[in-house]
C-alpha cells in the first residue's frame, strides 16, 4: 500500500506504507487509508514531527567513524540509513506550505 498525501498548496507526496504510517502516528493521526490534517491541526502536527526528529537525532550514534573502511575496497562507502529527518522533509514542507495558504492535507 502507498500513502498519497495531497494539498492544494503543493504537489502530491507519495510514501510507502511503513514510512507514511510512522509519520501519521507521530502526528497523532489515524493510519486509515483516508484522513485529514486540517489547517488548524497543522501547527501541532509540525511540533510533533520536529520533536520526534530531535529525539531520533539525539539517540543516533555520532557520524564520526561510521564510514571507516575495513580495507581499501570499502573506501568511501556510507551507511544506507535514512534518518527520520530525511523521510519527514517532504511532509514537513507540505504542511508548512499548506498552513501558510490555509489548506488542509488529506490522504
Amino acid at each position: 500500500m502507498l500513502y498519497k498525501f495531497k494539498s492544494r498548496a503543493t504537489a502530491d507526496v507519495i510514501m510507502l506504507e511503513p514510512n507514511g504510517r510512522q509519520l501519521l502516528q507521530i502526528m497523532g493521526k489515524s493510519t486509515d487509508p483516508h484522513g485529514i490534517v486540517t489547517a488548524a491541526q497543522i501547527p501541532a502536527a509540525l511540533q510533533a514531527l520536529e520533536a520526534a526528529i530531535a529525539a531520533d537525532e539525539a539517540k543516533a550514534p555520532p557520524d564520526a567513524g561510521q564510514a571507516q573502511a575495513k580495507d581499501d575496497d570499502d573506501a568511501g562507502e556510507r551507511p544506507d540509513t535514512v534518518r527520520l529527518r530525511q523521510r519527514a522533509a517532504p511532509i514537513i514542507d507540505m504542511l508548512k506550505r499548506s498552513a501558510a495558504q490555509g489548506h488542509d492535507v488529506v490522504w
